[in-house]
């Protein structure tokens, strides 16, 4: 209406149908990350929607998110472990190798749902005027709230193991977590966005999430890759975000339960772990706002892809 008045046309005079079909359209709803913190009101919906149709039907219900990662937690011991022998001669393998999992877990959650987001609600990106980057955000989310229940059992382990937690390991652990969110986060808004275009991301995002568990520090220590292929090589190992992370809440737990705790993290974790997971959790959020960009610049076409 304003831009009707600011060209002639009087304040009493109500404007005619060419006038209305001349004036120029508004989006349906702000975007940006900033608008799905002011409407966390629709956030919150949506996740608790997301998190109670995943068990929809089922006896156990929430049970399941610490049954699912105890069992996968039991296999992955035994198979490493007792049947393998991997990690012989590490103290507390089983917390080193669960830890990773935890973090992993998070990740793929994260990165998977998120590129899926856009086209799992198209209903609602069709009929509602919200922004669609909450789609992307409300998985990760999701993948947080799933991801509480393996760190209960990990710290439960843990505990049992005489675990002795120290503020600058439990801040290294609360490191990991923020940078696999950035990272997640970010990987989620540039793929969901091009999932609607090209449906093949979606194929690529799984099949990049199966890469992590074996490119992360995870079923093997960090000493292996130096022993293997060398300090350059080992060097360019810890480029990978995620191994990095892994690190990170390895330092927060797994070192806490060995009986030396300074020795363990001394032998088996790389030099200036936590400035290096200050920078690459900087840079993550440097992606984020890059990625939620190059969303911002694509979503006004993703109604008519859907």
């Amino acid at each position: 209406m304003s831009g009707l008045l600011t060209s002639g046309t009087p304040a009493s005079r109500r404007p005619t149908r060419e006038e209305l079909e001349a004036m120029p359209l508004a989006p349906p709803a702000a975007t940006g990350l900033g608008e799905v913190v002011r409407r966390r009101y629709l956030l919150r919906m949506l996740v608790r929607n997301t998190i109670q149709s995943r068990y929809q039907g089922t006896v156990l219900g929430w049970l399941w998110s610490y049954l699912q990662p105890a069992i996968r937690f039991c296999l992955f011991y035994f198979l490493f472990q007792v049947m393998i022998g991997r990690g012989a001669g590490m103290e507390n393998f089983a917390v080193h190798l669960f830890a990773g999992m935890v973090i992993v877990h998070f990740f793929t959650e994260t990165f998977n749902g998120g590129t899926q987001s856009l086209i799992q609600n198209r209903t609602l990106i069709t009929k509602l005027p919200v922004p669609r980057e909450m789609f992307p955000v409300s998985r990760m989310l999701v993948a947080a709230w799933h991801t509480v229940p393996m760190i209960l059992i990990l710290v439960f382990v843990c505990v049992l193991l005489g675990w002795r937690p120290d503020p600058v390991g439990m801040a290294a652990a609360l490191l990991g977590f923020l940078l696999t969110a950035l990272l997640g986060l970010a990987l989620g808004l540039v793929f969901s966005v091009a999932n609607v275009f090209m449906r093949d991301f979606g194929k690529v995002a799984q099949t990049l999430t199966q890469f992590v568990t074996f490119s992360v520090p995870m079923m093997y220590p960090y000493t292996l890759v130096q022993d293997r292929f060398g300090e350059p090589i080992a060097t360019y190992y810890l480029y990978n975000p995620m191994a990095e992370a892994v690190l990170l809440i390895q330092r927060g737990f797994w070192t806490g339960t060995t009986s030396d705790p300074a020795y363990t993290e001394g032998l088996h974790l790389p030099d200036h772990l936590f400035t290096r997971g200050l920078i690459m959790t900087i840079i993550g959020l440097v992606c984020v706002v890059l990625a939620q960009r190059l969303f911002s610049r694509l979503e006004s076409r993703v109604p008519e892809r859907l």
